[in-house]
């Protein structure tokens, strides 16, 4: 079943995001803890990591995309 990965906030105050690096590519199996994506705000780039084990599907954005917190970035199986 697919579902969508969506921009995560990783502050209070955060309304968007880079989303500077995949590290997983679509068609990927992933566990649970692994690092997906890397998002920068404000100068600190940080890992996003999986919260349960799946497979990466379509990127729906690209690198260097700015994207707002909640927004569709990905879809996993």
């Amino acid at each position: 079943m697919k579902e969508e990965l969506k921009m995560p906030k990783l502050r209070p105050e955060m309304e968007k995001g880079n989303l500077c690096a995949w590290l997983k590519e679509p068609g990927e199996a992933f566990k649970k803890g692994e690092p997906l994506f890397e998002i920068e705000t404000e100068k600190v780039v940080n890992q996003v990591e999986a919260d349960r084990d799946g497979v990466m599907g379509r990127q729906l954005v690209d690198e260097g995309d700015e994207v707002t917190v909640g927004a569709p970035i990905a879809e996993v199986e």
